[in-house]
């Protein structure tokens, strides 16, 4: 029987293996690899097949809409009249949207993630006889595995 199991790259990974070994499964029969992070950054615009459920335009449309009534108002009194006043801080209102939102993903939530951090994670493959399934198994999620499967 084979089990799976995903851990943190961090110190349980070692206290797991050792803890197996400790309670008969060899050396041999316990194989540990590592996962890559991801090197790219994120593309910050969406495309037709692939969205990160983030909107860059919701904050703008708010504030086109907003400016738009202010801009509309007070277009009364000025020259050009209301309609193209209204237009005029529509097209402001949703720019300052946009770069509020394009400043609070590129810069902030960038900060977010680096403080954050990354942490890789390392994929366990134990090999073992069916009696010693669930002994494996309890001792990976006694070392804070994130995951655990069985194959037989």
């Amino acid at each position: 029987m084979q089990i799976f199991a995903t851990l943190e790259n961090n110190i349980h990974v070692e206290m797991a293996i050792t803890t197996l070994e400790k309670n008969g499964i060899p050396k041999a029969s316990i194989y540990a690899v590592p996962l890559d992070n991801r090197s790219e950054e994120r593309k910050l615009f969406d495309s037709l097949h692939n969205s990160d459920g983030t909107s860059l335009i919701d904050i703008g449309v708010a504030l086109a809409t907003a400016f738009s009534v202010f801009g509309t108002s007070i277009g009364f009194v000025l020259a050009w009249g209301p309609i193209y006043w209204g237009l005029i801080f529509s097209l402001m209102g949703f720019v300052i949207g946009v770069t509020i939102r394009l400043f609070t993903e590129k810069i902030l939530k960038k900060r977010k993630r680096l403080l954050k951090g990354k942490h890789p994670e390392v994929i366990l493959i134990i090999e073992c006889e069916t009696t010693m399934a669930a002994l494996v198994e309890n001792i990976l999620w006694e070392h804070l595995a994130l995951g655990v499967a069985k194959v037989k």
